[in-house]
């Protein structure tokens, strides 16, 4: 394997309907594949308020998730409407509804249910606050894990773990310098270390750690503690997997993060040579000239 010339910049992305997004360092990129069996682009400039977090740990994790959730709602919206006629796209008025109705079920399955049972559970059998908030978050996590096991049978959303597939091979091919194609992609696995999916096992960690130092109070102050500590959590969770990644040759820091990876063979499926090709289009698009350059250079490398 031919090394870079330069060094290899981190890169992200998400899966959607039919295609792939990836995220530059200034542009953003989606590629989906049309009926006609072509390929549909859409690009734009990445927002540069959430650059200036950067460097301050914990703000950078909370700016870093605003601006991927904010990007990936764009990019899915619009992945969704490419092989959509028109007629039966949904308004903005019925993608807000739909949003607000995502995230009321995400509430009441994955905070309240889990929350009321485990706090009924702790007070019938006289349980200590950590024994509640253990429950808690295995309750979450157990919800969580069904969840993706059941919509994982739905052939769209099989669909969509395949383009996730898809996106690791891509970035994984980038980042260990190898020529950029599907075929060469098609080589790596559809694990990686900085995937969303690990991102989230490590948050329900975290949040039963943190949830541990609230104790048992009234039902209004453990939901308050959820909704205040959530920027907290997640800014942990983006320095835990940001110094996973940077010190995968360490065995216990890969030990460490075999569970998140052992996961995404939930959320992720092998996709097809196409599909790659895809994810790679996307890619190709946020590079900087010099990135395209040294991805160039492989070739004759």
């Amino acid at each position: 394997m031919t090394a870079p010339a330069q060094p290899v910049r981190y890169m992200g992305g998400q899966a959607v309907m039919d295609g792939v997004m990836m995220r530059g360092e200034d542009i953003w990129a989606v590629a989906v594949r049309r009926l006609d069996g072509g390929i549909e682009l859409k690009t734009g400039e990445c927002a540069n308020w959430s650059q200036a977090w950067g460097r301050i740990p914990l703000a950078r994790g909370v700016a870093n998730l605003i601006e991927s959730l904010s990007l990936g709602m764009k990019s899915l919206t619009w992945s969704a409407e490419v092989n959509t006629p028109e007629e039966d796209r949904l308004s903005k008025g019925g993608t807000t509804v739909s949003m607000v109705i995502a995230l009321a079920f995400f509430v009441g399955i994955f905070l309240l249910i889990p929350m009321l049972g485990a706090r009924g559970l702790t007070s019938l059998f006289g349980l200590s606050p950590l024994a509640f908030h253990a429950i808690e978050g295995l309750c979450s996590l157990g919800f969580f894990l069904g969840y993706l096991t059941l919509i994982g049978k739905v052939p769209d959303i099989n669909r969509v773990f395949q383009y996730h597939g898809a996106e690791h091979k891509a970035i994984a091919a980038y980042e260990n310098g190898v020529e950029l194609t599907a075929e060469e992609a098609q080589k790596f696995t559809t694990q990686h270390v900085r995937c969303g999916t690990n991102f989230l096992l490590t948050v329900f960690v975290i949040a039963i750690l943190l949830y541990s130092l609230v104790g048992r109070p009234s039902v209004l102050v453990l939901i308050a503690s959820r909704v205040v500590l959530v920027p907290v959590i997640a800014g942990l969770a983006y320095e835990v997997i940001r110094f996973a990644a940077r010190n995968m040759q360490r065995r216990w820091v890969r030990a460490l993060m075999i569970p998140g990876l052992m996961l995404q063979r939930l959320t992720t499926r092998e996709p097809s040579l196409e599909q790659v090709e895809i994810a790679i289009a996307a890619l190709n698009a946020v590079f900087t000239p010099a990135q395209t350059a040294e991805v160039e250079s492989r070739v004759s490398a």
